[in-house]
């Protein structure tokens, strides 16, 4: 399978029906055979708006057809590689290990590599690109080469924001949309939180410190996209919306620790961590003791 067709939008169903889909794209003749060898090492992770692709293909290459906007990421040098997009003819695209290309929905063409490639596509979707401010993702102007540093390093993380539980999952989310929106030029919309749909996202913060907070729920609370939400919430209260509610989770442990006889697992599981590992690590980040030795004092 060659890198661009990955990002194709995928259909439930067995692995082998989806990835039929990317090689035979409608309008398309089906790939050479020697491709479907490919199919045996690819992976999908869907989360949330984002698709991510982490796959390992043999040399060859082939006809693509992106249906989201698409941030492709070599993780193998390919000096040899060819592109054409569009009705252009295939040119010489060399591209490093941690290079590749930023692409709008809609872009087709020809791609081709004369040495076995490993890669990751991230395909975003457009209402997480909308709420990021862009009017018309489709309008990007395609990116070949070096990537921005950030979207780099948020492509090569996506399939761990799971991990950290929906608020940050959503934050990096939504990070990502913002700085491909900003990097690439696409237009952004202002909006301001004012005092009373702050309130409402803070008390909405203390109401559910235990629970599961979404950058979604909080948005809703004050009326705004979640990017919007976010970007809004950093200029009024210098902060992300993500490291406020760590800081409001962990002033509640402090009083739980000074006033309770819970047990520290207990406080960390009530002020909203299921690791109690990760609630630790934050919590001696901001207080530079553990929750232990903190009660002791």
């Amino acid at each position: 399978m060659h890198p661009l067709g990955a990002a194709l939008a995928p259909k439930p169903g067995c692995a082998l029906a989806h990835a039929r889909r990317f090689l035979e794209p409608p309008g398309y003749k089906a790939l050479s055979g020697h491709l479907a060898g490919a199919l045996r090492h690819t992976r999908v992770r869907l989360v949330a708006k984002i698709s991510l692709h982490r796959q390992h293909a043999p040399a060859g290459g082939g006809p693509f057809a992106l249906s989201t906007l698409t941030v492709g990421v070599f993780l193998t040098d390919q000096p040899t590689h060819r592109l054409r997009l569009g009705g252009d003819r295939a040119r010489p695209a060399p591209l490093k290990a941690h290079q590749g290309w930023i692409l709008p929905a809609g872009a087709e063409g020809f791609c081709g590599f004369d040495a076995p490639l490993d890669y990751v596509t991230v395909s975003i979707a457009p209402e997480l690109l909308h709420a990021a401010g862009a009017p018309d993702p489709t309008s990007l102007r395609p990116i070949l080469g070096e990537i921005d540093p950030v979207i780099l390093a948020l492509a090569l993380q996506a399939e761990r924001f799971e991990a950290g539980g929906a608020l940050y999952r959503d934050s990096m989310h939504q990070a990502l949309a913002a700085q491909i929106v900003q990097v690439t030029g696409l237009k952004t919309r202002a909006e301001r939180l004012d005092d009373r749909r702050l309130g409402r996202a803070v008390a909405y913060i203390r109401d559910n410190l235990a629970g599961d907070v979404r950058i979604q729920a909080l948005a809703e609370e004050a009326a705004m996209s979640p990017a919007h939400f976010s970007r809004a919430f950093r200029a009024r209260m210098g902060t992300s919306p993500l490291q406020f509610v760590i800081a409001q989770r962990l002033a509640l442990a402090t009083a739980l620790l000074r006033e309770s006889a819970l047990s520290v697992a207990q406080i960390a599981h009530r002020v909203g961590y299921t690791d109690v590992a990760r609630f630790g690590q934050h919590f001696r980040r901001q207080y530079g003791a553990t929750p232990a030795a903190f009660r002791k004092r």
